[in-house]
């Protein structure tokens, strides 16, 4: 990079709304109206700022149907690590200001979360039905166990797990399972169906799912199925998984291939509109983790509003370890 281009980023970043921009999108990906939100300023002026920023190589932007995202640049050229680490100290330096922006940060989330547990809620006891609405369950589930068909895993690990479709699908396929979901009415449906299914080595419990209390390096099979595009920040969930596997250990993610139905968003809860094979390898990569298969299930034709469904299978390097660990 050239003195111009150095210039042009401390240009960019010399100012005070986007610094202030640069440490929100540092905590994860925003919309502009959910910047514009935070900050309390005026769309015009916020996407003004956003330009600047991302002329500059600091920030960068995708479109998902009418929804424009924006988050730091990764990985960031090397004229830019400074700011960048100047950017995280600034977050953690109790500044008044970026305090604030970082409450209101957390409160948007909050409010994206919100919504998305009154739709579960709503939805809990027809879940699985929903859902299958959008391509058939079972042909995903059948391609999910054939590429997990060698041998039997110890832990395995449902991030995300609604109904309890899936420890009751793969109930053969483990010694013991454990389902994590933040909502409490899924989780009950979840129990139910366990029971009624007759799964005895498998259970439910409430947890965060970007802070599980499971120990790092603990499992062998991690499965996030039909979760990532709920929410705000997905890469989060895979880091997540990542830190829970052991050493050779299986991450399988099965979603959706991007598409173009908004109206999944305002009636179904989505915030994403699926996800490219680029972006899950990345995230992978960005873990540790080895993308070793990558599969796309169309849906039938003449079908009306189908998704077309992606699995994705990373395995976890045979030498680890990295990620802090949390107590069970």
């Amino acid at each position: 990079m050239n003195l111009d281009g150095i210039l042009n980023i401390f240009r960019a970043i010399g100012e005070e709304t986007r610094l202030r921009i640069m440490a929100l999108l540092q905590r994860g990906e925003l919309t502009v109206s959910e910047i514009t939100q935070i900050l309390g300023q005026s769309q015009p002026r916020v996407s003004r700022h956003l330009k600047i920023l991302t002329d500059a190589g600091l920030v960068e932007k995708f479109r998902e149907g009418s929804w424009m995202f924006y988050r730091v640049t990764a990985p960031a050229p090397e004229a830019t690590d400074a700011i960048l680490g100047a950017v995280a100290a600034l977050n953690a330096s109790g500044d008044r200001v970026v305090a604030r922006d970082g409450d209101r940060f957390e409160q948007s989330r909050q409010a994206r979360a919100a919504i998305a547990a009154a739709y579960f809620e709503k939805n809990a006891a027809e879940w699985d039905s929903v859902r299958g609405l959008q391509i058939e369950e079972s042909t995903v589930e059948n391609r999910m166990r054939a590429l997990l068909d060698d041998g039997r895993a110890g832990l395995f690990i449902d991030i995300g797990t609604g109904t309890g479709r899936i420890l009751t699908v793969f109930a053969d396929k483990f010694t013991h399972g454990v389902g994590f979901d933040l909502s409490r009415e899924m989780l009950a449906v979840a129990r139910d169906n366990l029971e009624k299914s007759g799964v005895s080595n498998a259970q439910v419990r409430h947890g965060d799912l970007f802070s599980l209390p499971v120990e790092t390096a603990t499992a062998d099979v991690v499965c996030i199925h039909q979760v990532l595009h709920f929410l705000a920040e997905p890469a989060a969930a895979v880091r997540e998984a990542a830190r829970l596997l052991k050493p050779g250990g299986k991450l399988i993610i099965s979603d959706f291939a991007p598409h173009e139905l908004e109206f999944l968003r305002a009636e179904h809860a989505h915030r994403r509109l699926g996800f490219s094979d680029d972006e899950v390898a990345a995230w992978c990569a960005a873990t540790g983790l080895d993308l070793v298969t990558t599969e796309t299930l169309p849906p039938a034709s003449g079908v009306k509003d189908a998704l077309t469904v992606k699995i994705w299978l990373a395995r976890a390097p045979e030498s680890v370890r990295r990620l802090k660990s949390r107590a069970v």
